[in-house]
C-alpha cells in the first residue's frame, strides 16, 4: 500500500479537475511532486519493460497504432493516449488504471514522451525499445536550434536496452546508429527513394524545396512500383554514408580491435534490409510495406503521407518487440488504425463534416495543408500560445498559406488570432472573420449557411478546447 497516499491525492485531483473541464496533466504534476518516484516503481516492474516514443510529429497516432497492434496480439497495453507526454501526463494515465496497491494490470507500456521530457524520463525508467520519428524545426522558445533535439533524442537512444527504431531518411537521427555508447540495436523505417519527394524532411523545406501538389489521388505519380535500388544501401541520405564507412575501413583498415569491430557492425547495420520496414508504394489510401524483401499491402484509414510514414514507423517497432507475430496479419491490422483524437479526427456538427487538424511547427502546418485540400472546404484556424502549444509563433511565418488563396479562411480564432489573420494577409489569404474567443469563433463557423465541410488547423490547448466545445453540439469521443 506504498502508494495509496500518492493515488488517493491524484484521484482527487483529478476528480476536481474534471468538474472545471479540464486539467489532464495536473494530478500527475501533484503526484510527481509529492512522490517523485511514483512512475518508475510502477513502469519497471512491466514484463516486457517500456516502449518509448518520441521526434517532432506524430507520436500520438503511432503511440496509438502500436499499442492497437501490440493488444491485437493479444498483449495487455498501457499507453497515454491522452497526448500529455511529459512525466506528469503518464502519471495521470497511471493514475486512472493503477489498484490503489499500485499494481498495473499491464505487460507493457507504449509511452509517447516529448523530446527533452524523453531524456529524463528515460533516465529513471530505461526504455526496452525506443521509436525516434523525425527531428523538425518545433517550439524554438523551448528547444533551441533542431541540432539540440537531435542531440536529446541521442541520449533517449544511448538510454535504451534493447532496440531502437530509426528514421533512416532523417540524416539527424541516422547519425545517432553511429553513436558510439550505444547499447540497444539499431533498426530502421523509411520510404522508398521514388515516395521521398512526398515527404522532404527539414532541411529540404527550409531549402525552399517546394512540396508536390495534391497528390491524394494521383495514382500515376503516387504508385511506385519498387526497384531494385530501393533498399537501406541506396538511400541518398543514409546509405552513402554506410557504404562510404564500410569501404574506408575495407580500404585503409582504419581502426583497430574493438573499435574497428565496432565500426564494421554499425556499416553493416545500416546496410542490413532484414530488419527495415519500407513504404514502397503508395495509391490513394492502399500502402504497400516491404519487409524482410516480401511485400505487404492493405487499405489505410490513417489519412495523409505523413500518417503513412508513421504506419512504417509503427510496424517496425511491432516487429522488433515480437519478430514471431506474422506480419501479413499486423499490415492487415495496422490498415484499421484511426487518427489519434485531433489529429484529422472527423466530427458530424449539425449535419455538416468538420475534421479536428492540430498544427504545432512549420513542417506539420505544411503537409496538413498539402494532405488537406482547401477546394470546397470552410477554413477556420485556431492558434493558441500557452506552455504546450509553444510561446512564440514566429513559425508561422515558415508557413505557406497560399493553398488557401482560392476559398480564403472563414474564421480565425485563439489567443494569437489578429497575429494569425496578419500572417494570412502576406499571403494574400482572405480572412473572413476573427474572434479570438473560440466559442464565439466555434459558433459563427456552425452558422454559415452552405453545408460546406468544415476543417479546423488548431493548436494542441485549442484542439483541446475546441472537443470540449464540439462535445456540447454533437458526440465526441473522450480520451481517457
Amino acid at each position: 500500500m506504498a502508494h495509496s497516499f500518492s493515488i488517493i491525492l491524484g484521484r482527487l485531483v483529478q476528480g476536481l479537475a474534471s468538474l472545471r473541464g479540464g486539467g489532464s496533466a495536473l494530478p500527475g504534476l501533484v503526484v510527481e511532486k509529492v512522490e517523485p518516484s511514483f512512475a518508475a516503481s510502477i513502469l519497471n516492474k512491466l514484463p516486457a519493460g517500456v516502449v518509448l516514443v518520441s521526434g517532432t510529429n506524430g507520436k500520438t497516432t503511432t503511440t496509438k497504432a502500436i499499442s492497437e497492434l501490440l493488444t491485437g496480439l493479444g498483449l495487455k497495453v498501457f499507453t497515454n493516449n491522452t497526448g500529455s507526454n511529459f512525466m506528469r501526463g503518464v502519471i495521470s494515465a497511471l493514475l486512472r488504471q493503477v489498484s490503489l496497491s499500485g499494481s498495473l494490470d499491464a505487460d507493457i507500456a507504449v509511452l509517447e514522451l516529448d523530446e527533452a521530457h524523453a531524456v529524463s524520463f528515460s533516465e529513471i525508467i530505461r526504455p526496452r525499445y525506443t521509436l525516434l520519428l523525425n527531428v523538425m524545426r518545433d517550439q524554438l522558445d523551448r528547444f533551441g536550434e533542431i541540432d539540440y533535439t537531435a542531440r536529446l533524442l541521442t541520449a533517449v537512444a544511448r538510454n535504451t536496452s534493447t532496440v531502437v527504431i530509426i528514421n533512416r531518411e532523417d540524416s539527424r537521427l541516422a547519425a545517432i546508429a553511429q553513436e558510439a555508447n550505444l547499447d540497444a540495436t539499431v533498426r530502421w523505417f523509411g520510404v522508398a527513394n521514388n515516395l521521398q519527394s512526398l515527404l522532404p524532411n527539414d532541411d529540404a523545406l527550409y531549402n525552399g524545396l517546394e512540396l508536390p501538389s495534391d497528390t491524394s489521388h494521383d495514382d500515376a505519380l503516387l504508385h511506385a512500383a519498387p526497384r531494385d535500388d530501393d533498399v537501406l544501401g541506396s538511400s541518398p541520405r543514409v546509405g552513402h554514408q554506410a557504404h562510404n564507412g564500410a569501404q574506408t575501413l575495407d580500404k585503409a583498415g582504419q581502426g583497430q580491435g574493438k573499435d574497428n569491430a565496432r565500426a564494421l557492425n554499425i556499416a553493416n547495420n545500416l546496410n542490413n534490409t532484414s530488419h527495415t520496414v519500407i513504404l514502397s508504394a503508395l495509391t490513394g489510401s492502399h500502402a504497400s510495406f516491404e519487409l524482410e524483401g516480401r511485400h505487404y499491402s492493405t487499405k489505410l484509414a490513417l489519412e495523409g503521407i505523413y500518417n503513412v510514414v508513421n504506419a512504417a514507423a509503427a510496424l517496425a517497432t511491432v516487429h522488433a518487440i515480437v519478430p514471431q507475430a506474422p506480419v501479413d496479419e499486423l499490415v492487415v491490422a495496422l490498415g484499421r488504425v484511426r487518427s489519434a483524437f485531433g489529429r484529422g479526427e472527423v466530427l458530424e456538427v449539425q449535419g455538416r463534416p468538420l475534421k479536428l487538424i492540430l498544427v504545432k511547427n512549420p513542417g506539420g502546418f505544411r503537409l496538413a495543408l498539402k494532405a488537406h485540400p482547401a477546394a470546397g472546404v470552410l477554413t477556420m484556424i485556431a492558434i493558441n500560445d500557452d506552455y504546450a502549444d509553444g510561446r512564440d509563433m514566429s513559425w508561422l511565418y515558415d508557413v505557406g498559406f497560399q493553398s488557401l488563396q482560392a476559398e480564403g479562411v472563414a474564421v480565425v480564432s485563439g489567443v494569437r488570432a489578429f497575429d494569425m489573420a496578419l500572417r494570412l494577409c502576406y499571403d494574400d489569404v482572405e480572412c473572413a472573420t476573427v474572434l479570438p474567443n473560440l466559442s464565439e469563433a466555434l459558433d459563427e463557423l456552425l452558422a454559415q449557411k452552405d453545408n460546406k465541410p468544415a476543417h479546423i488547423y488548431c493548436t494542441y490547448t485549442a484542439m483541446l478546447r475546441l472537443r470540449r466545445l464540439l462535445a456540447a453540439k454533437t458526440d465526441v469521443p473522450q480520451v481517457r
